[in-house]
């Protein structure tokens, strides 16, 4: 039997994104164990937090809708997550491993944003007041994440265009030191 009302389409959303919001509290501790700039590190963990309370905000929703708050196996989540995990397991170093991260986090809260602003849109029309007011501010903060990452990824990419890192640079200076010492103990 064909399903045909918004309401089911708007219920079968909220699942998808209550499965996508879970697997993200999985996913955003390896990132934030992967990055190296601590601004973006501090990102990831404030991020975390957000997403424990969306996931808290859409089972208050489902709940207040009568539906049992379970998880829609959210296929298009597990690939982006499954493209972060591939970029973490990547030679990058440094402020490069970090611009990849960044990219990785962006395509989430794309996603993310584009999952909110429908269902959001759906709870206003279904007269569902109560879950638009708070699926708008998972939005706002969505869009507050986005736009912190374009931010730290301005300084951060800059860094990984010169091609030098924090932890390149003082490699550089170790293994000038120790061309020095080989140098002056072979004219010796």
């Amino acid at each position: 039997m064909m399903q045909n009302s918004l309401r089911t389409l708007f219920v079968d959303e909220l699942r998808d994104l209550y499965d996508a919001e879970n697997r993200l509290v999985k996913a955003i501790p390896k990132m934030d164990k992967a990055a190296r700039s601590e601004e973006l590190r501090s990102g990831f963990e404030h991020h975390l937090e957000q997403t424990k309370g969306h996931v808290d905000r859409l089972k208050q929703i489902l709940v207040s809708l009568d539906e049992k708050p379970s998880g829609k196996k959210c296929p298009g989540m597990m690939g982006i997550i499954d493209e972060g995990d591939e970029i973490m397991n990547e030679d990058f170093e440094g402020s490069v491993m970090d611009a990849a991260l960044i990219s990785a986090a962006q395509r989430v809260e794309h996603y993310e944003i584009a999952a909110y602003g429908c269902v959001h849109a759906w709870a206003k029309i279904l007269g569902e007041d109560k879950a638009a007011d708070l699926l708008s501010k998972t939005l706002s903060e969505e869009k507050a994440t986005d736009a912190k990452l374009t931010e730290i990824a301005s300084e951060i990419n800059d860094t990984a265009t010169s091609g030098s890192t924090e932890e390149g640079a003082e490699e550089e200076n170790e293994e000038e030191t120790e061309d020095k010492r080989r140098s002056r103990t072979t004219r010796a």
